[in-house]
């Protein structure tokens, strides 16, 4: 049953002055052309006051994000440009990689690490991720540090463990002013692709449980700056319940954000809710 679209423009998202953030991750999907396509639909199905209430993001693959760039800088549209990931160096002899400075380079805001296809397919460590977060930094961009666990750990009553364990381990060694402007997302790796989603309740559990751990380990200023956003299997239809938890800032979008309908209806998810 299609969603019934509010006439009210109330703000959604969480209490007090966070931003929520919704990025699109379109993984490795669309080539250059379709890219263009895709982010032209979407700024067609968007509006100022979709801008004004929420921050967007596409996160298309490496040779998508020169055209993208340029599409969204000639018709000046207020989308950020993001990356999916980066090398933790800045030059050398790496084939097939790409570090910072590059992103850099094509005005690139945001740069998802330690996604957890990145850690489970390519055994991204903690300490992996924390290199590439402090090299996202240096270039002045904003990464988006991932964490979650499986459904083995949720199972075993782990789930709270290792999240703490990632988000420690990522963010090793950085200051509470480079924490308050860093985004975390909490994606379970359970619901990730798998049609599965995290009730708003659990969903919300974790991302309290991310800005507890910040405020335990880099103050209550920090954690309260500090945006959270939920990733996995995020559609439509779960966003409004999902965004109007307290804890939750956002959302770090797979298969949806490939289609530009569909990731609109998630960005502007407060003309929805009940």
């Amino acid at each position: 049953m299609p969603l019934r679209r509010k006439a009210s423009g109330r703000d959604g998202g969480p209490a007090g002055g966070r931003r929520p953030l919704i990025s699109g991750n379109w993984k490795m999907n669309h080539n250059h052309f379709e890219a263009i396509q895709t982010i032209q639909k979407l700024a067609y199905a968007l509006n100022s006051d979709d801008y004004r209430h929420v921050e967007v993001s596409v996160h298309p693959p490496f040779t998508d994000l020169r055209s993208v760039q340029t599409v969204l800088q000639a018709d000046d549209i207020p989308i950020a440009l993001g990356a999916q990931d980066c090398h933790p160096e800045d030059a050398g002899a790496f084939t097939g990689e790409v570090s910072a400075a590059m992103l850099a380079k094509l005005d690139v805001s945001y740069v998802i690490v330690g996604h957890s296809e990145r850690r489970a397919l390519f055994g991204e460590s903690d300490e992996v991720v924390n290199a590439k977060a402090r090299a996202v930094l240096r270039y002045g961009m904003v990464p988006i540090v991932c964490v979650g666990e499986t459904i083995e750990q949720r199972r075993a009553g782990q789930a709270q463990d290792v999240v703490s364990g990632q988000l420690a381990g990522s963010l090793d060694g950085l200051d509470a002013g480079v924490v308050s402007k860093l985004v975390v997302a909490y994606e379970p790796v359970w619901a990730i692709g798998t049609g599965e989603t995290a009730t708003p309740a659990d969903a919300q559990d974790m991302c309290a449980h991310v800005r507890a751990q910040v405020a335990d380990g880099w103050g209550r200023a920090a954690a309260a700056d500090l945006r959270v956003q939920y990733g996995g299997s995020v559609k439509p239809s779960n966003a409004p319940d999902l965004m109007e938890q307290p804890d939750i800032d956002g959302a770090l979008v797979g298969g949806a954000s490939l289609d530009a309908t569909e990731f609109a209806r998630i960005v502007n998810h407060r003309l929805y809710a009940a």
